[in-house]
C-alpha cells in the first residue's frame, strides 16, 4: 500500500529590513563625530571663550596703540594679533584634548569602537571634524580682528597680502593644528587633566624657563628656547624676521614646524591605539 504524499515543508521565514544595509565607511564616522562635538557643552564653552579672548585682547591692544600716538614705523598692526592668539591657544589645548579624553574618561571611546571597530577611521573623523571646526572658528575671528586692527590703528603701515595672510588663515592653521597635537597626545595618554597640563606645559614652560637661564654655559639653550618656543613662533607667524633678534624661523616656517611636530604625534597616537587595549 503506497504511503500517502507528505505536503512540502513551509519555507523558513526571513525577515526582510526596509532599511537599506551597506558598509560603513569615512563619511559616516565623520558624521557620528560631528554629531558628538557639536552637542556636548565644551566646545561650546571653549570656542566661546576662544573667540571673546581673541576678540577682547586684540582689538584692545590695537585701541591702547591708537590711543598712545606710539610712532609704528614700517610695522603693521596685525602683530597686535599675537595677543589674542595666545591664551586662545589654552581653549584650542583644552578642546582637542577633551575631544577624545573625555570617551575615555566616561567609558564613551568603548561605544564609540563597538559602533566602528576600525581605530584608525575613528581617530581620522575626530582628527578631520576638530581641524576644520576649529580651523574655520579660528580663521573667521582672526580676519575679523585683524581687519580692525588695520582700521583702527591708522599710524601703522599698510599690511601686504602674505602678512594679512598669514595673520588670519596662517593663524587659523597653527591654533588648529596645535589642537591636532592637543588631541594626539590626549589619545596617548588618556586623560584629561594629565594630557592638558602637559599641553599647557609645552606652551608655556620653555620660554618661562630660558628667562632664568642666567648662567653663560646656558645661552645656547636659552637662544634655541627663545627661538623655538610656541609663543616665539605665534610671534614669528606675524613677522618676516625672527624675534628676540635671533636667527630662526619666521614667515610659513612657524606653521611648517608645527605640521611636522603633529604629524609625528599623530602618527604615535595611530600607532598606539591600533595596538593597545582600551
Amino acid at each position: 500500500m503506497t504511503a500517502p504524499a507528505q505536503p512540502p515543508a513551509p519555507a523558513p521565514y526571513t525577515y526582510v529590513s526596509p532599511i537599506p544595509v551597506r558598509r560603513a565607511h569615512l563619511g559616516d564616522a565623520l558624521a557620528s563625530e560631528w554629531t558628538k562635538i557639536r552637542s556636548v557643552r565644551s566646545t561650546m564653552w571653549t570656542l566661546g571663550v576662544m573667540i571673546l579672548l581673541m576678540l577682547a585682547l586684540g582689538l584692545g591692544v590695537a585701541a591702547i596703540a591708537a590711543a598712545s600716538d606710539a610712532p609704528m614705523g614700517e610695522e603693521s598692526a596685525l602683530g597686535f594679533g599675537f595677543f589674542g592668539m595666545l591664551p586662545a591657544a589654552i581653549c584650542v589645548i583644552t578642546l582637542g584634548v577633551l575631544t577624545i579624553a573625555s570617551e575615555y574618561g566616561t567609558g564613551m571611546i568603548r561605544t564609540t569602537l563597538t559602533a566602528c571597530p576600525s581605530r584608525a577611521r575613528v581617530l581620522t573623523a575626530k582628527a578631520v571634524v576638530f581641524f576644520l571646526l576649529v580651523f574655520t572658528v579660528t580663521t573667521v575671528v582672526a580676519t575679523l580682528v585683524a581687519a580692525a586692527q588695520v582700521a583702527i590703528v591708522d599710524t601703522a603701515a599698510e599690511p601686504s597680502a602674505g602678512e594679512f595672510l598669514r595673520a588670519t588663515v596662517g593663524a587659523g592653521a597653527y591654533l588648529a593644528l596645535l589642537g591636532l597635537l592637543s588631541l594626539a597626545l590626549g589619545t596617548l595618554i588618556r586623560h584629561s587633566a594629565g594630557a592638558i597640563t602637559v599641553m599647557i606645559g609645552l606652551l608655556l614652560l620653555p620660554l618661562v624657563v630660558a628667562l632664568f637661564m642666567f648662567s653663560a654655559a646656558l645661552k645656547p639653550v636659552q637662544e634655541w628656547l627663545f627661538t623655538y618656543a610656541i609663543p616665539a613662533q605665534m610671534i614669528a607667524l606675524y613677522a618676516d624676521q625672527p624675534p628676540f633678534g635671533n636667527e630662526g624661523p619666521a614667515g610659513w616656517e612657524p606653521l611648517f614646524i608645527m605640521a611636522g611636530v603633529t604629524a609625528v604625534a599623530l602618527g604615535g597616537a595611530f600607532a598606539l591605539l591600533n595596538n593597545r587595549d582600551v
